[in-house]
């Protein structure tokens, strides 16, 4: 796409007060990540300066200090989802969580997996890897809102069936599972039962207690904290169903050696924090802000919403429109508009989305998707002025076909 297409789009979205941000594009991208908030980087600053000290070393005020300030947020994390500290495991995201809790799950004979077939891809893997180690897993198919019917998962259990394991919102299309009415069934069976919550706490009210999960999956970094860091619950009662994957050291109760990031683990604690505090008002505002924008986008002709609006997280809108080709968009918006065709760890890759397929769209729908993710810092002009963007985009690229 030519620059003097883009200025056409600039201009005529009224761009120069309310997206330039210091030439960076306005943010609609926090499934992949967010932005760290600046009170987090305040609580952390201390850690990457005189408070350096090694968590593990027991013997000084460096080491008494770091400690205390990892212990500290061990707390705060444990309030976001309303669990006792000590079943607070860090690791070095959401992935290593996810894998920890499939692969280092000790289930015994019962080597049946239930997930579904929307997971973010470290279930998946995890999931293939568990096949290759000879077990065996049934992927749950999802209805066209994005949502599994515990009826299914009901129809799955077997004899054999030692873990279910499902995100309770999806990181595409926002979809939010029914997992209290599948933590009823695994609780039912004896099952343990997983959930990754990487997209969800933080956005949502998350409860240990009423989903009773066994293990959760987190990660800072989806809730306003810093990359490289984030923790598996593991429930007190499933202490003893779980091994360590990584061997080395006797840290985290054994089950994740190495040398704690203190300053990671600081900014996640304050994240939490953070996020716990903010749950009554900051839902409510990015969810008017994400029907904000889908009523500006539905001057584009076709204009279709993947998954259901109904069980959706806050901040997810993910769009199509016959003949949309979302990186020529994307690319046409780059200085503007920050978004993206699809899950970070697929970016890169042309074929469709493995989630979008499941829901029922064609191949073709599906590689017609855009997705947009808003949150804490979005404003309503920008969002605003983002919709007019992009039906301005939308009229330039099909001018271009014409």
């Amino acid at each position: 796409m030519k620059r003097h297409a883009f200025r056409r789009v600039a201009d005529d979205a009224g761009r120069a007060d309310v997206l330039d941000r210091n030439c960076r594009p306005a943010y609609f991208d926090h499934h992949a990540t967010t932005p760290v908030d600046p009170r987090v980087r305040v609580a952390m600053h201390p850690y990457l300066d005189e408070l350096f000290g090694n968590a593990g070393s027991a013997e000084h005020r460096y080491g008494w200090q770091a400690q205390a300030a990892v212990e500290g947020a061990r707390r705060q994390v444990a309030q976001l989802v309303g669990v006792h500290p000590q079943e607070v495991i860090f690791t070095s995201g959401a992935t290593e969580a996810n894998n920890l809790a499939l692969l280092g799950a000790e289930t015994g004979p019962r080597r049946h997996i239930i997930t579904t077939s929307i997971e973010h891809a470290s279930v998946l893997a995890c999931a293939a890897e568990h096949v290759r180690r000879g077990g065996s897993v049934t992927y749950l198919p999802v209805e066209c809102d994005g949502r599994v019917d515990p009826r299914k998962c009901a129809d799955a259990i077997r004899a054999d069936t030692g873990l279910i394991s499902l995100a309770l919102a999806n990181h595409e299309i926002g979809s939010i599972q029914p997992v209290e009415d599948i933590g009823l069934l695994a609780k039912r069976h004896d099952i343990l039962l997983h959930v990754d919550a990487a997209q969800a706490a933080g956005r949502m009210p998350v409860s240990q207690a009423a989903l009773r999960a066994d293990f959760i999956s987190l990660s800072a970094h989806k809730i306003y904290g810093p990359q490289g860091i984030g923790a598996l619950i593991v429930a007190r009662k499933a202490r003893e169903q779980i091994r360590p994957i990584l061997f080395g050291g006797g840290q985290e109760r054994g089950l994740r050696p190495g040398t704690l990031p203190v300053p990671l683990i600081v900014g996640f604690g304050a994240a939490a924090e953070l996020a716990t505090d903010a749950l009554a008002e900051e839902p409510p505002r990015v969810a008017a802000l994400r029907d904000l924008l889908l009523d500006g986008l539905r001057a584009i002709p076709g204009i279709r919403v993947h998954g259901g609006l109904r069980h959706r997280l806050a901040g997810n809108l993910n769009v199509g429109w016959p003949g949309l080709l979302p990186r020529d968009l994307i690319y046409l918006l780059r200085d503007d508009v920050a978004m993206s065709s699809g899950s970070a760890c697929g970016s890169g890759i042309l074929h469709p989305s493995p989630v979008l397929r499941a829901i029922g769209l064609s191949e073709e729908q599906a590689l017609q998707a855009l997705r947009i993710g808003l949150g804490r810092f979005n404003t309503q002009e920008e969002v605003s002025a983002a919709a007019r963007a992009i039906v301005r985009a939308a009229e330039i690229l099909r001018e271009g076909e014409a």
